[in-house]
């Protein structure tokens, strides 16, 4: 039976940090393009010139018999820039809605993704190490992964698939984007 484990576990621990590490940079990418992308549409920019063009006009008109039409030109500026603000208040929205749906996808997507990979190496384990690599957390590691055999010790899929979890964000949080 040992000599059928070996191969699946040979490329089990490899396969399981890889998964974990591409898991973690969807998730950085997500939150560094999705969350802070910002893309003005032709409406707010035609708004953006409106109103730059109002206040330049307005601005012109500085004297005092022209400062009735000056003031219509600021109040119609202002309502310009509500219009835009709840525009810009608008596409937040939308982009927000998205960037959360993406997120909750992922996130299911996570554990349905580590559910299946405990479902499938439970009680076998995901690499066998030796013992001395291993010394002070080699009962951690062969947790749920079978009894331990010589010099050698098992590491169990949960221990695997936490201590993968957390070097990956660490290498996506490290590694350039």
């Amino acid at each position: 039976m040992e000599e059928t484990l070996k191969p699946r576990s040979s490329i089990a621990a490899p396969f399981i940090f890889l998964l974990t590490i591409v898991l973690q940079y969807i998730s950085i990418f997500l939150e560094h393009h999705l969350k802070k992308r910002k893309s003005w549409n032709s409406e707010q920019m035609q708004l953006r010139g409106e109103i730059k063009e109002l206040l330049k006009e307005a601005g012109t008109l500085s004297n005092p018999s022209t400062f009735a039409q000056a003031a219509k030109l600021r109040r119609m500026a202002a309502a310009k820039e509500k219009e835009l603000i709840k525009s810009q208040e608008m596409q937040l929205k939308e982009s927000k809605l998205s960037y959360d749906t993406y997120v909750r996808v992922l996130s299911i997507s996570k554990v349905v993704a580590y559910l299946v990979l405990i479902v499938w190496f439970w009680g076998d384990p995901v690499a066998v190490v030796s013992q001395q690599l291993l010394q002070p957390f080699g009962r951690v590691l062969s947790w749920k992964a079978g009894d331990p055999s010589n010099d050698y010790i098992k590491v169990g899929v949960i221990p695997w698939l936490i201590l993968s979890n957390r070097v990956g964000k660490f290498l996506s949080q490290k590694l350039p984007k």
